[in-house]
């Protein structure tokens, strides 16, 4: 996990960010950019709000701080998140990187992926490696319950196998990246392949696989 992913992420999401302004669509459900922008600052600069994306005791905190936030100037806004706080853990390389290179990734994608005719991009392969490691984990959680066998696979990367013991299997395929995207909860975005029986690929296709 190197910290020069998700300086790259971070420094192309606010230069897109910076590109097309306050109040453009993201795959995360009624926010706009300047609401992704203030998010990511309350995440990165305000610990005790940020408990809140985990905590539903301080999530209306969190929604609040949130909120003040994105009413100042967007430009205001990018120019902060360009450059994380000097007092912040992230500030070590290998702390940067293992917090944020999957996330600046995410949300670099949902303002990307919200706009029309977007394309997949190549991936960096120490970012690509980084996100699978990334996917093992998280397909291990998520789909742990999930009533069948799931066998995720990237070419080049492996596989891996979770959910419950049964006969009829279903398999996600895709990049990395696109597997991150999958079980991120935004599947219909995400250019992963699902084969299986009818049923339990709708099932999992649908599934709340966000935080």
């Amino acid at each position: 996990m190197t910290s020069s992913d998700s300086r790259r992420e971070r420094a192309a999401l606010c230069d897109l960010l910076a590109r097309l302004g306050p109040d453009q669509p993201t795959l995360c459900a009624g926010w706009q950019t300047q609401d992704l922008a203030a998010h990511l600052l309350v995440r990165e600069r305000r610990p005790l709000a940020a408990g809140g994306f985990a905590f539903s005791r301080l999530a209306s905190y969190a929604d609040r701080v949130q909120g003040e936030i994105a009413r100042r100037p967007f430009p205001e806004l990018v120019d902060e998140l360009r450059r994380p706080p000097r007092w912040a853990p992230t500030r070590l390389g290998w702390v940067d990187g293992a917090i944020n290179s999957m996330e600046m990734f995410i949300h670099h994608e949902d303002v990307r992926r919200a706009q029309p005719q977007w394309q997949p991009r190549p991936l960096p392969q120490s970012l690509a490696d980084t996100l699978w490691r990334r996917v093992r984990a998280i397909a291990r959680f998520r789909l742990r319950r999930f009533p069948a066998p799931v066998v995720v696979v990237s070419q080049g990367h492996g596989e891996l196998r979770t959910g419950r013991p049964g006969p009829e299997p279903v398999q996600l395929t895709g990049d990395p990246g696109e597997l991150v995207i999958f079980l991120s909860g935004r599947q219909t975005h995400s250019q992963v392949t699902v084969a299986g029986p009818a049923p339990l690929t709708a099932r999992i296709t649908s599934a709340n696989l966000g935080l």
